[in-house]
């Protein structure tokens, strides 16, 4: 079984739609670990509740020299669990283009490709709808290659249309069911580039 390292910051709900479609067949791989920079995150009791190994790595400060120190931990971290795929499910930290090139990484970003990239993507976006400038949003997954933020090769994606007398509670509730679909089929369209490369990027 193909084997999967995720990295997550937060609360963990977009980790945890790959437990579950772990543990159910739906995604034929293996979560072998979870890696966070943030040792308050939610994250780490779903590791905990799934049996899976949790690596705390804490990852701040602007330092270019603390930034390569905290991401060859993480590359030296990831290595051990011999993932074929990382997946950022809520990673908030750029990484270096170190660490794309040391692993195949892919990341969910709550936005259409190449629309509101970095953090805020959901607020940001409604914002715009407000006003009148977008009358839909997205999701997609998306291979991470350097350090760029939120670029990279486009694996999937998916519209989230706003909807009449929308609130950002209604309409952030349809991304977060988008994501979390999303990254289960990024992940196995992903695993399945790495094994058959070629495959062409998706929009469902």
């Amino acid at each position: 079984m193909t084997r999967i390292v995720v990295l997550a910051s937060g609360s963990g709900t977009n980790c945890q739609a790959l437990l579950d479609a772990s543990a159910s067949g739906e995604l034929d791989a293996s979560i072998v670990a979870i890696i966070t920079n943030n040792p308050e995150a939610g994250v780490l009791a779903r590791a905990a509740a799934a049996d899976v190994p949790s690596v705390i790595i804490e990852h701040r400060g602007r330092d270019p020299e603390l930034r390569r120190a905290a991401d060859q931990r993480l590359i030296d971290a990831i290595a051990s669990y011999r993932p074929d795929l990382v997946v950022l499910a809520g990673w908030m930290r750029i990484l270096g283009a170190e660490v794309g090139a040391a692993f195949p990484v892919m990341n969910l970003h709550p936005a259409k490709p190449g629309e509101f990239p970095g953090v805020g993507a959901i607020e940001r976006a409604f914002e715009a709808h407000q006003q009148d400038l977008i009358c839909e949003s997205g999701v997609m997954v998306h291979w991470v290659p350097d350090d760029g933020v939120d670029v990279g090769p486009v694996i999937v994606s998916d519209i989230v249309a706003f909807e009449p007398n929308d609130t950002l509670e209604r309409f952030e509730a349809r991304m977060h069911q988008a994501e979390h679909r999303l990254i289960v089929e990024g992940a196995r369209q992903a695993l399945d580039n790495l094994l058959r490369p070629g495959s062409e990027p998706k929009t469902l």
